[in-house]
Parts: C-alpha cells; sequence; structure tokens
C-alpha cells in the first residue's frame, strides 16, 4: 500500500504541472491588459503601467512568469493580486466558507442519496422507485441556477421561509437551502447510481449465498450488499467534492454566499489573473486529493482489492 501511494504521489506532480500550466496559459493568454483595465475609463500613464507590469512580472516571457509562480507555490506564495492583496488572504478568507458549504451539501447528497438509493432498489419497480425516479430525473433536468432562483422566490420571497439572501455565510443553518440546491444534481445522480448496483447486486450469486447459510437479514444488506454496491458511487463521490466547490461559483452568487465562488466570479470580471489562477490551482489541488483518497478507499470496499 505504502509503494502505491507513493507512486501515486508521483504520478500527480506532472498531472498537477500541466494543469496549472494550462491555465496559467489560458488566463494571461487573454486578449486586453489587465493592468491597463485597473484604470477603467481613464487613460493609463504609459510610464505607470510599465511599472506596474514590471511589478507583477508581466514583461517577462509567459514561461518565466509560470517558473516564478510554481516555484512561488512551493513557499506558500500564490501571488499578489492587481490590488495589492496577497492571494494566499484572499483564499483564506474565502476558502473556508465554500468548504463548509461544500461539505454540507456532499452530506446531505451522501446520507439521503445512499439511503434513497438503497430503498428503490430493494424496492425495485414498486410505486415508491418509480416515484423516486421521477423526481431525480427532474432535478437532473433542471440547471442549477434555475434551481437556485426557485428555491430563492418561493422560499425567500413568496414564503418567507428563509431569507432570501445569505447575511452570515457562516452560519450553517442560513447555508441550509444553498446547500441543498448545490448537492441536489449530485444527490440524484447518487440516489440512481445506489440504485442500480443494489438492484444489480440483489441477484449476485454472493447474495444467494448469504441468504442459503441463513445470515441475519441486517448482515447480507449491511454488509455483503452496500459495501460492493458502494464501490461506483464512491468513485462518483471521490471526485464530486471538487464540482461542488466549482459549481459553488453558481450558487454562491445567487444567494450571496461569499466563498471562493463569489471571490472567483469578481476575479474573473475584473481580469485578477493571479487571482484566478491561485484559486483555480487550490482546486485542482482538491482534485487530485480526492481521486488518491477514493482509489485507497476500494481496498476498504473490497478486500480482494489490494495494492502492490
Amino acid at each position: 500500500m505504502g509503494r502505491y501511494v507513493a507512486r501515486r504521489l508521483l504520478q500527480m506532480i506532472p498531472v498537477f504541472i500541466g494543469t496549472t500550466l494550462l491555465i496559467f496559459l489560458m488566463v494571461y493568454s487573454l486578449p486586453g491588459d489587465p493592468i491597463k483595465a485597473l484604470f477603467g475609463d481613464k487613460a493609463a500613464d504609459p510610464a505607470t503601467v510599465a511599472r506596474l507590469r514590471h511589478q507583477f512580472g508581466l514583461d517577462q516571457p509567459m514561461l518565466t512568469q509560470y517558473w516564478n509562480y510554481l516555484t512561488g507555490l512551493f513557499k506558500g506564495d500564490f501571488g499578489q493580486s492587481f490590488t495589492g492583496r496577497p492571494v494566499a488572504d484572499l483564499i483564506g478568507e474565502a476558502f473556508p466558507v465554500t468548504i463548509r458549504l461544500a461539505l454540507y451539501a456532499f452530506a446531505i447528497e451522501v446520507v439521503i442519496g445512499v439511503a434513497l438509493g438503497m430503498l428503490t432498489g430493494l424496492k425495485r419497480g414498486k410505486f415508491i422507485d418509480q416515484l423516486v425516479l421521477v423526481l431525480t430525473l427532474v432535478v437532473i433536468s433542471v440547471p442549477v441556477f434555475v434551481l437556485g432562483f426557485l428555491a430563492q422566490f418561493f422560499l425567500g420571497l413568496k414564503w418567507q421561509l428563509i431569507t432570501p439572501t445569505v447575511q452570515d455565510s457562516m452560519n450553517l443553518g442560513q447555508l441550509t437551502v444553498p446547500a441543498i440546491v448545490l448537492g441536489a444534481l449530485s444527490l440524484a445522480y447518487v440516489t440512481r447510481l445506489t440504485r442500480t448496483t443494489v438492484a444489480e447486486n440483489l441477484r449476485a450469486d454472493y447474495m444467494r449465498t448469504a441468504l442459503a447459510k441463513g445470515l441475519p437479514k441486517s448482515r447480507r444488506l449491511g454488509v455483503h450488499l452496500m459495501r460492493n454496491s458502494l464501490i461506483p458511487v464512491v468513485t462518483f463521490l471521490g471526485t464530486d467534492l471538487g464540482m461542488l466547490m466549482g459549481g459553488a461559483i453558481v450558487t454562491e452568487g445567487i444567494f450571496n454566499v461569499q466563498g471562493i465562488g463569489n471571490t472567483l466570479y469578481r476575479a474573473i470580471q475584473t481580469s485578477e489573473g493571479p487571482t484566478v489562477v491561485g484559486i483555480v490551482t487550490v482546486l485542482v489541488l482538491i482534485y487530485l486529493v480526492s481521486s488518491l483518497v477514493v482509489d485507497l478507499l476500494y481496498a476498504v470496499l473490497d478486500p480482494r482489492i489490494r495494492y502492490a
């Protein structure tokens, strides 16, 4: 297992470098001068523009800029935004909010999604199964931003059950509706995926053997059926945490949650290249780490899986 983890960590290095290089090139190759954009409609003094370009290293070749950024990352330096603030400070302020929102949405989709999937898989073809399939299909068909605006309009404006926008981004109660909206699509996928794998494994030989041996129902379902059925679900959930943090851009914008998504959106609008690259770099790291954790969880769920 240790050799496998070391090999995977080494494989993550070229993936990380290639991904961040691509993002860096895309952000800094966009048309327009971000330094001149700081002046808005005012005429920019050429000497001041040249000084700022030199200050932020924008007068250097693109690969040199990326190398400086990469070496700074190993020192914990994400660069400096065009407003003068360290990007690490901006991430440090917004990241805890998005982590809280994403984990809240993740917990909702895992608990409710797996429970509904198990229920419908065991009741395949029954009324409850057909009802859940229809409801999850509706959720999958509705874009997240539409679902967010509907929740905001009916729950916040019409029925006044919640505040239309979040007033305190660290208040878990106020994050409940945004978390449900953020995790709704993934919840529908988890439910349908769990339902399919449970229904398939119910007909497997090992389940018939467990029944013939007289094992208790709780052990058959909780140990044999669930552990095998959760392997594809865990694969989806492993990459979904990163997707939730990326998808938080829309949800945080709708409900005015002051998290990383809102910060990234404002940075894109104002052509804040260092901030955009820094935030996306953190998201890439989350994807890589979550994918490693998923691979390690396979061996926990299925004893037949061993890593050399």
